[in-house]
């Protein structure tokens, strides 16, 4: 590291030190958790060869920040969550459950909640609007099949094939989601 970047490095750690503890420290159960995560970002840091190419220091640090936490969330196996679930139904896994479940006592659960519903927005973005609305009025806005039908005048099995291919995507796109937090 020439000097010019370690003099940056060292302004851009005092700079952001503090602040990125605190925001690890809101989002992790435990301070030594929040410590190692810090750690991890100080070092990715520190292998940038040039901070000027960065553009700005301070959204980068968040951005790696906030990775760094969701990577931790993924690896770990939270104890808390694990109690929060069925034990011995292995075919079925509530996450139903876990999303409703208060969350003041379990950062991690609303971390995973959080993940749940970005991956689920990013998903249904991906659904033709027609599909992605049958399921929004169906599941969000609790609309039966019938009344969705009746509301945009279409055939009660147009609807439900929209329905079946919008959950068929979404199973798609967030079974990675639900493998990392069953295991």
């Amino acid at each position: 590291m020439s000097e010019k970047n370690a003099k940056s490095f060292a302004e851009v750690v005092k700079t952001y030190g503090g602040q990125l503890l605190r925001f690890v420290k809101a989002r992790v159960q435990k301070t030594a958790d929040a410590e190692d995560i810090l750690q991890e970002v100080w070092y990715q840091f520190s292998r940038v060869t040039n901070i000027d190419d960065l553009g700005n220091a301070g959204a980068w640090l968040y951005s790696v920040t906030r990775n760094k936490i969701t990577d931790s969330y993924r690896k770990k196996k939270n104890e808390s969550l694990d109690e929060l679930t069925e034990a011995g139904n292995e075919d079925s896994f509530p996450i139903a459950h876990l999303l409703v479940a208060d969350e003041a006592d379990h950062p991690e659960l609303k971390m995973f909640k959080d993940i749940f519903w970005d991956e689920l927005m990013k998903a249904l973005n991906e659904l033709p609007e027609k599909q992605r609305k049958v399921f929004i009025l169906n599941e969000i806005e609790e609309m039966t099949l019938q009344e969705i039908a009746n509301l945009e005048n279409e055939n009660i099995k147009t609807i439900i094939s929209r329905k079946s291919y919008a959950v068929k995507h979404l199973r798609l796109k967030l079974r990675g989601l639900y493998d990392e937090l069953k295991y």
